[in-house]
């Protein structure tokens, strides 16, 4: 969890730094997006009912 906030920080650091076409935003979107993505799933997904 720790790891996944971290690089999603990092990321839309990217992401800003790519909007003053510093970075090709065409790259660091989607990887924005991956690691929310991926983050939200892992911190949801913790405590599902798995059955008896």
């Amino acid at each position: 969890m720790i790891i996944g906030s971290t690089a999603t920080l990092v990321l839309f650091f990217l992401n800003l730094l790519s909007f003053m076409d510093i970075f090709p935003i065409y790259i660091t979107s989607p990887l924005l997006f991956i690691t929310l993505f991926i983050t939200l799933y892992l911190i949801n997904h913790r405590k599902t009912f798995k059955g008896f």
